[in-house]
């Protein structure tokens, strides 16, 4: 089992910045993905960006060159750094931790809501 905490969501105007976090009850060495993805209500939930163990990263398309995911080993803790935010990015953001053990497990946090206005 694994618990995350999200944290660092609210209200930003377009062109602002926000960074979230999320906070892992276990380490975060042993977790082979760790990712953010956000939902906007009628829409499926997306992938924004992950990290791996090794530390190689991934972006949604969308994202590239405004968002940052990176990691805290000693703090258990997975960022989501967020420049340049529009409009369209307003989602409920979600962690996400993936375990590969036999099959994938995965284990996702309670959401944080970012709100960027025009």
């Amino acid at each position: 089992q694994v618990q995350l905490v999200e944290s660092g969501g609210g209200l930003v105007q377009a062109g602002g910045s926000l960074r979230l976090s999320c906070a892992t009850s276990r380490t975060i060495g042993s977790i082979n993905i760790m990712g953010w993805y956000r939902q906007v209500p009628g829409k499926q939930r997306e992938l924004v960006a992950d990290i791996t163990s090794g530390g190689s990263t991934n972006y949604a398309d969308s994202v590239k060159g405004r968002f940052t995911i990176s990691r805290d080993d000693a703090k258990n803790t997975v960022y989501l750094q967020m420049n340049s935010l529009k409009p369209e990015d307003t989602a409920v953001y979600y962690c996400n931790a993936r375990i590969l053990l036999l099959k994938w497990y995965d284990y996702w946090g309670q959401g944080t809501q970012v709100t960027v206005s025009s």
